[in-house]
């Protein structure tokens, strides 16, 4: 979406009377894209669908809270992943097991998953992408499979631009060497 374009959508959520309209054009114009980044992190095609209604969910009740100081895409992935990251926490808490015994069950569950698409070298790049820590794995995936910009990245998790580049750089080396491993 051009910046000209999220203006416009930023204009028709604040004012009261074009607010609905705006809402219907944010979820039909981010809701696929916040789907897949949501999807990314939680694995799970139910999980991703309930994080995803929580994003609009804290969108609705918060947009007064945004102040176009970064873009309206911006905001909005943070949300997702924010969502994301308490949707996992809370599920290894009910679980009763670590982040990285749900990241493990979760790649596993993926064999299963009947909404898992991907080949048997996707679900490589997810195994060796459960071993790498949180914010590793969540850089990665923006910068590979969203092609955002270390810019946007950065904005999004609230890091330097520098700290983004590395570690993407550390992430993709460990992604490697996983895979040559495998």
């Amino acid at each position: 979406m051009s910046t000209n374009s999220e203006q416009e959508l930023i204009a028709l959520l604040r004012n009261t009377a074009t607010q609905d309209a705006g809402y219907r054009l944010l979820v039909r114009d981010y809701g696929k894209r916040l789907y897949w980044q949501i999807r990314k992190i939680v694995l799970d095609h139910e999980d991703a669908d309930d994080v995803l209604q929580n994003v609009f969910v804290k969108i609705f009740k918060g947009f007064h809270n945004f102040k176009a100081d970064s873009k309206l895409s911006t905001w909005l992935f943070r949300i997702a992943y924010n969502e994301s990251m308490t949707f996992l926490s809370n599920k290894a808490k009910t679980l009763k097991i670590s982040s990285q015994e749900l990241q493990d069950f979760l790649v596993n569950s993926l064999e299963a998953d009947v909404y898992f698409t991907g080949d048997e070298i996707q679900l490589e790049l997810q195994k060796a992408l459960a071993t790498l820590p949180d914010r590793q794995k969540e850089i990665f995936n923006m910068r590979y499979y969203d092609d955002l910009k270390f810019q946007d990245i950065a904005k999004i998790l609230d890091l330097t631009e520098g700290a983004v580049k590395s570690s993407y750089h550390i992430a993709a080396k460990k992604i490697e060497a996983f895979i040559k491993r495998e």
